[in-house]
């Protein structure tokens, strides 16, 4: 079936498989998934689907342990936790759409709301802080092979 004709259901592994990854639980990714299609209807397009679960997925996990949202008594400090962890998910989920879901740059954009050239630049430090993340793994495991 062409992409561009795909049903939500159509869409079912590729939202469990975005899910997983960012929750790492199959209880939370049960949780998102379902929350994600009870929200949809029968003819949503793809763009509409992905963008659900990722609101779905800040209403529910996001911001678990900041205090304050966008409430305007809050300390500045805990406004700038909550804009980083915004921006650290946009850039898991914008490395996820492309890798996994094998989205354009345009379309990660209109589903994150952000411009093109900001959507390139989480792919770009996204992908880095893997590969870094990566390194560092790989040296605990097998120092010998990191030169």
């Amino acid at each position: 079936m062409p992409a561009e004709q795909r049903e939500p259901m159509d869409l079912l592994d590729e939202i469990y498989s975005l899910g997983f990854w960012m929750t790492n639980s199959l209880k939370k990714t049960n949780e998102l998934v379902y929350r994600t299609f009870q929200k949809l209807d029968s003819n949503a397009s793809k763009i509409k689907v992905f963008k659900t679960f990722r609101n779905v997925y800040y209403e529910l996990f996001a911001l678990d342990d900041v205090t304050c949202r966008e409430n305007t008594s809050c300390y500045p400090d805990e406004n700038l936790l909550v804009l980083l962890r915004q921006q650290e998910t946009d850039r898991k989920l914008s490395v996820l759409f492309s890798e996994i879901c094998g989205l354009k740059h345009r379309e990660i954009s209109m589903i994150i709301g952000k411009p093109l050239d900001t959507i390139r630049l989480l792919l770009s430090s996204g992908r880095k802080s893997i590969v870094d993340g990566l390194l560092v793994i790989l040296a605990c495991v097998e120092p010998a092979l990191i030169c």
